[in-house]
């Protein structure tokens, strides 16, 4: 039906270009970003060879062959330099490195153990040395040296104490210009951007963040401890407690050393037995966000009233293929990057909330209508829920909808997304009239794994109820005689719930008061307050209600979900 006023979902203006998935991430964070080394300082680069040694000792010699290459202690990458000290040697390890005349370097390195030396000689001015008097835990030594008007190699060093334990060696930097012998990568990568908790089980949680061109590859820290390195940008935290929260960093690393941690991301994995996927209480308040401005509250989504449970964000996008679907984040709502996004999803889903991607909308065009489109949505829809930690989907395809495809889809997408996938559906007034409509045969061929189907009562005029007689939009027997149809047609009670405008500004019609859609709440679990229609037995697993949209709720101070919400949470 068209909706001739602004505010359903899919009336929206698209404002500026689109931040698409992926892309957009935080500026990266430049780690040991040194002041100008030289009148080049573009050029500077780390003149240091195997600088994380994680070629083993290649291009160092150690005196006595007092060094090794270990796995443990570890401060970038998988490998480091131990050396331990014996009688009258120091354990020094070093390499000669090309430098340019008449230049300055800035020499640091990671050092753990007793009495740690960092030196150079040979630079053709003042030899250099720093060292440090012990500590259990990394920390960096870090000075500088100008080389001579005729120097062209330098000796870079770092030894240990006599009669002293083992040292530790890692993440070598000898930042200046070329000197022609070449380089290891120009500096140490930066923080990665990003970084988000995906889909969850019951022992994982699925992250990923935004790739690092410089990096090799990366560690990840959970709960500050190093559990694992990786080589590419998405990895699954395996091997976690059920029902407990988690707090993930990582860094990038390449053969200069490890780049700072990146920003925390919280994740709780699922109760025993779950699968992916958000946990959606008894009655639940669903609200759709806007990812557009149209005149209503511009909100973010941490900005979201409290009452509501899921969150359906609105509206994925069509691709060239048929039945793929995209997400692209739209400037209008003020998210300064995705991963500001992601960690909004992140925080409501640690406060127990479900956010779903809404698919369609009014103006929507995605098309599920053979076996390759079915395929493709569930394929893309998986993957957008382990991009940004979507729990799930909402189907609101407004402009037609095939029963057989659509139900191959979802249930591909359940199979890959486990047992707590949130799916949810907002079929229009006259989708719902009857069992035979595609939106109805779609509902009750999925009711396995179909979580609530929260239909518009809203923009139809009138419509038909269970007792066959006609009822006009607004009122509360509306709501209560057409609710009928789906208790009586083969949904569960729990599968059901009241789809209203948050205000007169929302839809083109059919607005109610809050007090009316509590009122039809209390008619159908309770018996009481229903208007000239009383069903014939009463429904108390009903799921709940929903609004178009939170944001026209803020636009009116939030009286829908601040009376609704209690109402639908203090049902029986």
């Amino acid at each position: 039906m068209d909706r001739v006023r602004q505010g359903r979902p899919g009336m929206r203006r698209r404002f500026g270009a689109v931040i698409g998935v992926g892309a957009a991430a935080a500026l990266a964070v430049t780690v040991l970003a040194a002041p100008a080394q030289s009148a080049d300082a573009a050029a500077d680069v780390n003149v240091a060879k195997n600088a994380g040694f994680e070629a083993g000792l290649s291009n160092w010699t150690c005196a006595a062959d007092s060094g090794v290459s270990v796995t443990s202690p570890v401060h970038g990458g998988a490998k480091a330099l131990k050396a331990a000290p014996s009688g009258q040697d120091t354990a020094e390890c070093s390499q000669t490195v090309a430098v340019k005349p008449n230049s300055t370097y800035k020499l640091s390195s990671w050092v753990q153990g007793s009495y740690v030396y960092l030196g150079a000689r040979g630079t053709g001015t003042t030899d250099v040395t720093t060292w440090t008097p012990g500590n259990s835990s990394w920390q960096q030594l870090s000075t500088s040296f100008s080389t001579g008007a005729n120097t062209t190699s330098v000796t870079v060093y770092t030894h240990g104490w006599y009669g002293q334990g083992a040292y530790y060696v890692d993440d070598v930097n000898v930042l200046g210009p070329d000197g022609g012998g070449g380089t290891d990568p120009v500096e140490i990568p930066p923080v990665p951007a990003g970084l988000a908790a995906g889909a969850t089980t019951s022992t994982s949680v699925d992250l990923s963040w935004t790739p690092v061109s410089t990096a090799t590859g990366y560690t990840v820290y959970r709960d500050g401890t190093k559990v694992a390195s990786v080589g590419g940008a998405s990895t699954t935290a395996a091997g976690l407690t059920p029902d407990t929260a988690y707090s993930f960093q990582v860094s990038a690393v390449n053969a200069a050393g490890e780049s700072p941690k990146s920003a925390a991301v919280s994740a709780r994995t699922a109760k025993a037995g779950g699968g992916d996927g958000g946990t959606v209480p008894k009655h639940a308040l669903t609200g759709y966000w806007q990812n557009f401005n149209n005149g209503a509250t511009v909100q973010k989504l941490r900005d979201v009233s409290a009452q509501y449970d899921i969150i359906a964000v609105s509206f994925a996008d069509a691709t060239a293929t048929p039945g793929q679907i995209a997400f692209n984040l739209d400037p209008a709502v003020g998210y300064s990057s995705t991963a500001d996004f992601k960690a909004d999803i992140a925080a409501k889903r640690a406060a127990g909330k479900s956010v779903i991607l809404s698919v369609g909308g009014e103006k929507g065009s995605i098309s599920v209508n053979s076996d390759a489109s079915a395929t493709a949505f569930a394929d893309s829809a998986y993957a957008l829920m382990r991009e940004y930690g979507f729990d799930g989907v909402d189907i609101d395809l407004e402009n037609g909808l095939n029963p057989t495809y659509m139900t191959k889809a979802l249930r591909q997408l359940a199979a890959k997304a486990g047992p707590k996938l949130v799916l949810t559906m907002a079929p229009q007034t006259i989708d719902m009239q009857s069992t035979s409509g595609g939106y109805f045969q779609t509902a009750l061929n999925v009711k396995d794994i179909l979580t609530v189907v929260n239909m518009q009562y809203y923009n139809s005029g009138s419509m038909l109820g269970c007792d066959g007689k006609v009822y006009s939009q607004g009122t509360v027997d509306f709501l209560t005689a057409l609710a009928c149809i789906q208790l009586e047609g083969g949904l569960d009670p729990s599968q059901v719930g009241l789809g209203v405008p948050a205000s007169t500004r929302a839809a083109g019609s059919g607005y109610v008061a809050p007090s009316v859609v509590n009122n039809a709440l209390d008619c159908l679990a309770r018996g009481t307050g229903c208007g000239s229609f009383k069903p014939s037995k009463t429904y108390p697993g009903l799921r709940g209600a929903m609004t178009w949209s939170t944001n026209w709720d803020a636009t009116a101070g939030g009286a829908w979900s601040a009376s609704v919400g209690p109402k639908v949470h203090g049902l029986p």
